[in-house]
């Protein structure tokens, strides 16, 4: 599955790993991906999205209904 999240548009993004004796070796930081089963009321469904938890928090502030036709115009299967 790709860490990419529908609704805020994080992706993986590379740095450091830095030890203690500051060496420096490439990392990658991954957004914070989870698997939600949400119910849309002007769907009357529930819609299952792969989403970071920045964007459930933009979900919990918009309104389901309002981020799902969002990705709708983006193109986004749900």
């Amino acid at each position: 599955m790709s860490k990419y999240c529908p609704v805020t548009g994080k992706r993986p993004i590379s740095g450091n790993r830095v030890s203690h004796a500051n060496n420096k070796t490439k990392r990658v930081f991954e957004p914070n991906m989870q698997s939600k089963r949400l119910w849309s009321p002007g769907l009357a469904r529930f819609v299952r999205l792969r989403v970071s938890t920045s964007g459930l928090k933009t979900i919990d502030k918009l309104g389901v209904d309002v981020v799902l036709a969002r990705l709708k115009s983006d193109g986004v299967k749900f």
